[in-house]
C-alpha cells in the first residue's frame, strides 16, 4: 500500500509539474497590419519560447527607438533555415510582422531581411 501511494503521489506531481510546461500562449499582436522595423541588431538572445531581437530604430526625427521583435519557438525557426548565428550584434535587419495590439514596440516577426539581401522566414509561409 506505500509503495502505490508513493507512485501515486509521484505521479500526480510529475503531472503537474509537466502540464503547465506545455501549455501555450499566442501573441496579443493586431492583424490588421504587418509592420516593417529596420534598424541595427543591439541584442539577440537565442533562447525558447522566443528568440528576441532588440533593434535600435531610426526615427523620423532623427532620434532612436528601440523594438523588440521575435519570432517562434528554437526549433521552428531552425526548420525555417535560422541558427544562433544568423543575426548577428550590429546588423541591419528588417523586420516585418505584427506590433502588439496594445501599441508597444514589440512585434511577432513574419520574416526578416538580413544584411546580405536574403530574406528568411519565421513561420514557414
Amino acid at each position: 500500500m506505500k509503495t502505490l501511494c508513493r507512485l501515486a503521489f509521484f505521479i500526480f506531481t510529475l503531472v503537474s509539474v509537466v502540464t503547465p510546461l506545455s501549455a501555450h500562449h499566442s501573441w496579443p499582436v493586431s492583424f490588421e497590419r504587418l509592420v516593417t522595423v529596420k534598424g541595427t541588431v543591439i541584442e539577440f538572445t537565442w533562447s525558447n519560447p522566443h528568440p528576441m531581437m532588440t533593434l535600435e530604430v531610426q526615427t523620423n526625427n532623427g532620434g532612436t527607438e528601440k523594438w523588440q521583435i521575435g519570432g517562434p519557438a528554437i526549433n521552428r525557426m531552425e526548420s525555417n533555415g535560422w541558427t544562433k548565428a544568423t543575426v548577428k550584434r550590429g546588423d541591419v535587419i528588417t523586420g516585418i510582422g505584427y506590433q502588439f495590439a496594445d501599441g508597444q514596440k514589440i512585434v511577432r516577426l513574419e520574416r526578416v531581411v538580413l544584411p546580405d539581401g536574403k530574406e528568411l522566414r519565421l513561420y514557414g509561409r
